[in-house]
């Protein structure tokens, strides 16, 4: 059975005084004596009031916003920047934030963590998401919900909540055709495009850079195993670049991260970057400016994402039955050196 909310009602008349004195000490607005404040905190310690700014909707049953992932997202530079950004944005709202990391067990039984609770969650942010069953569930408990990112091929399917993105096509093909230009001929790309929606989408935007100017993909110059902790294998990535028979001019990879690995393993072949070949990742992590060459990426404004994220979930909570959005936000290519 749900627990019925405590409000300022409920310390009010608790306490023996009347609603508007109970606000003042919450809202900050007008002075009340000091024993009057500490008899108020301390009542409302005692029952277990959450505080709700008085211009947050009535319509709101929970003070807080669940962030569901299945990573770490502080380990790489768009999860930090982002969640700093969207939480100084949510809180500004009245709002704070759970993080609940969803495990293995949990994704496979579609299944919610369990001190997740729905009486007190406002609404619902899914970050570093990509199962589509699981995601599927979440938008089924008709909670204000945002996905950022979302399983291969989301751009194809109907979402039941909405969803924002940094855009991937046009910052792939931009830097797969800085390439063509240099002189690439044969490309290849490297990643599981079957990952999440921004990995196929940017595997799309290689492929149409190639078609614009009458290349066709190979995939013996391609690396697109499933996605795991193999990439980052030096003589995993070796042993695949040593069965190309050809090697190609240019490499595009799925993120930076996968990138910086590549080098790493084509330095080891003796491979001189950009002369011999050339590499682009995608990102705009810090770790991309400080390898060598720089790499050349496209930057991910992963801190407005994050404010945006927090104005539109805070805004699917005001108005649950508006239509859904989807937006992306623009990357910007950096023109690094491990591009000719």
């Amino acid at each position: 059975m749900a627990r019925k909310r405590v409000t300022m009602q409920d310390i009010a008349d608790a306490c023996g005084l009347t609603r508007n004195t109970v606000s003042k000490i919450f809202n900050g607005r007008g002075s009340v004596p000091e024993a009057t404040r500490q008899l108020v905190l301390e009542k409302a310690r005692e029952l277990g009031y959450h505080h709700q700014p008085e211009d947050t909707p009535e319509t709101v049953k929970g003070v807080s916003i669940a962030l569901l992932t299945q990573y770490k997202l502080l380990s790489h530079s768009f999860g930090s920047y982002f969640i700093t950004s969207f939480t100084d944005q949510i809180s500004r709202s009245g709002y704070t934030m759970k993080i609940y990391e969803v495990s293995p067990g949990e994704l496979a039984a579609k299944r919610l963590p369990p001190h997740f609770v729905p009486e007190e969650t406002a609404g619902i942010l899914g970050i570093e998401l990509f199962d589509r069953n699981y995601i599927e569930m979440i938008c089924s408990l008709r909670k204000p919900t945002l996905f950022v990112d979302s399983f291969a091929q989301a751009g194809k399917n109907l979402l039941g909540c909405d969803f924002i993105s940094m855009e991937n096509i046009a910052g792939e093909a931009a830097l797969t055709r800085r390439m063509i230009a240099a002189g690439a001929r044969r490309l290849g790309f490297v990643g599981d495009i079957a990952h999440c929606n921004s990995f196929y989408e940017r595997w799309v935007g290689f492929r149409a850079a190639l078609g614009e100017a009458g290349l066709t993909v190979d995939p013996a110059c391609c690396i697109l195993e499933k996605d795991s902790d193999a990439y980052g294998d030096t003589a995993w990535l070796l042993r695949h670049l040593n069965a190309m028979l050809v090697l190609p001019d240019a490499f595009a990879c799925a993120n930076d991260y996968l990138a910086i690995h590549l080098m790493t393993a084509l330095k080891k072949k003796g491979l001189k970057i950009p002369a011999e070949v050339m590499v682009a990742g995608f990102d705009g992590s810090v770790e991309a400016s400080v390898v060598e060459p720089a790499l050349a990426t496209a930057q991910i404004p992963s801190a407005e994402i994050g404010r945006l994220a927090a104005a539109l979930l805070s805004e699917r909570i005001r108005f649950p039955e508006g239509l859904r959005r989807r937006i992306y936000v623009d990357t910007v290519p950096i023109w690094g050196g491990s591009i000719r």
